[in-house]
């Protein structure tokens, strides 16, 4: 089916066409999210700082007279059926639904039970493997709404626990907690300076007034992410070794304040370990200086601190690559743009702009047109807002 925009309105509307008339189905929505700054930090001790946009995946639920599931997609055809007594494993074939099975599979081992079973109907505006966690806002959204449904009372941090556990336990993918913690938890017109470790966050308003994010998607399929992200990590585990068998006992990289590492990093003597923790103990500092610029409205502040971010995760951390350094780059050169920088895993995926609202059609048009030239394929560009986490609409 070809893509459009989608609006509750027409969501409750197909779903009653799909499904047939009765009770109203609930509908919920679930936001995109971007890591304002804070990049490959997490698995050192670091913090984070994301935030929900205003785009949002919806998901369309009502309770069937019977035990029987179904779930629908807008955009993909095909329905999938299965029942709630199911023992749910993962299976290829199931695609999309194996994040929906993952979910309930999770929620029947922390004993949940269903009554009945029930019909979903799920369409998104979230750009699909676009670097912004589709498939969080999936998992997250359709928690929230199964919960929601039947009243089972978990709070928002136990629903991105949950989202968490499905992708290591049901997809087996070992990823953090940041997307997941995000999509439920956010608030409007707010960020969420947010610790992986100890899974606490703190709300920080994001004011950005006349500007914009954009969200710049290279469209580059990311292949080496993967095994450059284990090696990453591997590097940073040896470079704290290091500091260890030097005598400097801290917990992890990012409780480095720069200058302890002025004083301590000699010991490194692995130039490339070096630049790799040097990155995690500046990419801390620009993350608390980020919160604060934004405490103080100061988004000129913000901007640099964004562009500073980039630079470090293309010398010292090396997980940019020609297309997300040629949009960054561009980015810099337009007009009424304060600062951008990738952000994700790198080797792919997206880059942000933080840019004048009069200025966003002409800063599209000229990245595009520079990307394309040089890359020799579209690019991807969006303007957003910040979101709120997962609610009922």
């Amino acid at each position: 089916m070809e893509k459009f925009t989608v609006s509750p309105d027409i969501l409750k509307e197909k779903f009653i066409g799909l499904y047939g008339a009765g009770q109203a189905p609930r509908i919920f929505a679930s936001p995109a999210r971007i890591n304002i700054i804070g990049e490959h930090i997490d698995y050192n001790g670091g913090k984070v700082f994301p935030a929900a946009i205003d785009r949002y995946l919806y998901v369309a639920i009502r309770k069937r007279e019977d035990s029987k599931i179904i779930y629908n997609d807008l955009f993909f055809p095909g329905a999938f059926t299965f029942d709630i007594n199911d023992n749910f494993t993962f299976d290829k074939a199931n695609d999309y639904a194996n994040f929906l099975n993952g979910i309930l599979s999770c929620m029947k081992k922390q004993d949940y039970t269903f009554p009945c079973g029930f019909e979903v109907l799920i369409a998104s505006n979230v750009p699909a493997a676009g670097g912004i966690s589709s498939s969080s806002a999936l998992e997250c959204g359709f928690a929230w709404a199964v919960n929601q449904t039947f009243d089972f009372g978990i709070s928002r941090k136990d629903i991105a626990l949950m989202g968490q556990q499905s992708e290591h336990e049901f997809m087996n993918v070992n990823c953090g907690i940041m997307d997941q913690y995000i999509i439920a938890t956010a608030r409007a017109n707010t960020a969420e300076l947010l610790d992986c470790a100890k899974v606490e966050h703190e709300y920080v308003p994001l004011e950005l007034g006349d500007y914009r994010f954009i969200v710049m998607n290279t469209k580059k399929q990311r292949k080496l992410a993967d095994s450059k992200y284990n090696e990453r990590r591997s590097q940073c585990e040896a470079g704290l070794a290091t500091l260890k068998a030097a005598g400097h006992n801290i917990p992890d990289l990012c409780s480095m304040t720069p200058a302890q590492f002025e004083d301590w990093g000699s010991c490194i003597t692995d130039p490339v370990i070096y630049k790799r923790v040097r990155h995690c103990v500046t990419e801390m500092d620009r993350v608390l200086r980020a919160v604060d610029a934004l405490k103080a409205n100061d988004l000129a502040g913000l901007g640099k601190l964004l562009y500073a971010s980039h630079d470090s995760l293309k010398n010292d951390y090396e997980v940019t690559g020609i297309e997300l350094d040629t949009l960054v780059e561009s980015a810099s050169k337009q007009t009424g743009c304060l600062g951008a920088r990738m952000t994700g895993a790198g080797f792919g995926g997206c880059a942000i702009a933080l840019v004048h609202k009069d200025n966003v059609q002409q800063f599209i048009e000229n990245v595009q047109s520079e990307y394309t030239n040089k890359i020799g394929y579209n690019g991807d560009f969006f303007a957003c807002g910040a979101g709120e986490g997962v609610k009922e609409l």
